[in-house]
């Protein structure tokens, strides 16, 4: 099996599971209750909270632990959006993922909302983001890495450009794509975003990082835990078993992007030897070290994928949230891709795992299938 889809989730780590499984049968304890093995529990989160921040500049009390990426975006906007007063204009990228952009839809009524274009390689466009915020700009949330292409999102030249009309305003960036894989510095923004399964720890676990002294009122309301801002039995069991996976990747920090970024170009040259392939998003060597996007003209994207199942060959058409919604790619879309070449796009995004060899098979096969397809097609 070669397994090319790692932005829609990844493979524990043997020691991520272990460390999980740990705290489910042994030191399984409520970090809330009073006695010592409860305590001592609750210690074990806090350093957790301290790890995880450490990666991106930022201090463990403002780290609070959520069910993963898409209650992390949530809980940035819906929380931020309660604590504040009045309406204003809120600004959302053209291309987040669902769980930022549907929020947004869903408010668009009692707000001014914007959508912030993005250029032909899929980053924010500056300029045209400079051009919407206003005075009365509340709100602006930007992802940091591109999910289905890989675009890098600049932190701190977009909280800039905001902050020269709204000082005021709050900047929200969804870094699911980015923790880890990408350098990243929580103080160029307000809230951000990780997901625990999208670098090899369990699913159902992640965090969000708030700013300390923003105005928030957080998500979940009942038991009082992380500080009262998101009720909820800790996950003790998932957070270790996350942190496990954080601390791997730290000890390996430039080797595993190097590996990535080594597939993603090995494959990205081997692709566009073939005839009527074509890359999408930024050149290879700048966007992100694990995404590689790629149109396969006069192939449809979902039968190119149906045929690399067959041979053990698992990659993806877009983002997992989108696979089985109907109808053109709104990412691609906002890029200015479209027709044949959205057709036959598929995303190829990598792990520390993946092999050059894995590159080469994949490429083989690719090359036999579309040659096949391409007749068939022509028939």
């Amino acid at each position: 099996m070669i397994y090319l889809d790692n932005s829609a989730t990844t493979p524990t780590l043997p020691a991520a599971a272990d460390r999980a499984r740990r705290y489910m049968t042994e030191e399984f304890f409520n970090p809330a209750a009073a006695y010592s093995p409860a305590v001592r529990e609750e210690r074990a989160v806090n350093t957790a909270r301290k790890t995880i921040a450490g990666v991106i500049n930022a201090s463990g009390d403002e780290i609070i632990f959520t069910s993963g990426g898409t209650e992390s975006n949530n809980m940035a906007i819906f929380g931020a959006l309660k604590a504040m007063r009045g309406q204003g204009r809120i600004i959302v990228g053209a291309t987040e993922h669902p769980s930022v952009y549907e929020p947004f839809k869903g408010i668009a009524s009692q707000y001014d909302v914007m959508e912030a274009p993005v250029d032909s390689i899929g980053a924010v466009d500056i300029q045209k983001l400079e051009e919407m915020v206003t005075s009365d700009t509340r709100f602006v949330s930007i992802m940091q890495v591109n999910n289905e292409v890989g675009a890098i999102n600049d932190a701190e030249t977009i909280r800039r450009t905001i902050k020269k009309k709204a000082p005021g305003a709050l900047l929200h960036m969804d870094g699911v794509q980015g923790f880890l894989k990408v350098p990243f510095d929580a103080r160029y923004c307000d809230f951000y975003s990780i997901s625990g399964h999208k670098f090899h720890g369990p699913k159902g676990v992640g965090a969000l990082y708030a700013r300390s002294g923003v105005k928030f009122a957080g998500g979940q309301i009942g038991g009082g835990q992380e500080k009262n801002l998101r009720s909820g039995t800790t996950n003790t069991p998932g957070i270790m078993g996350m942190e496990a996976a954080v601390r791997d990747y730290l000890e390996n920090l430039s080797e595993y992007r190097a590996r990535m970024r080594s597939c993603k170009l090995h494959l990205a040259e081997m692709l566009t030897s073939l005839p009527d392939v074509l890359l999408n998003g930024p050149a290879v060597e700048a966007g992100a070290p694990h995404i590689l996007n790629a149109s396969f003209l006069g192939v449809r994207g979902e039968v190119l994928l149906h045929a690399l199942e067959e041979k053990e060959i698992y990659v993806s058409t877009g983002s997992a949230c989108s696979a089985h919604k109907k109808g053109k790619n709104r990412i691609l879309n906002a890029m200015g891709i479209t027709g044949e070449r959205q057709e036959g796009a598929i995303r190829f995004s990598f792990s520390p795992m993946n092999t050059m060899d894995e590159m080469d098979r994949t490429a083989e096969v690719i090359a036999s299938t579309i040659t096949m397809l391409r007749r068939f097609k022509r028939r």
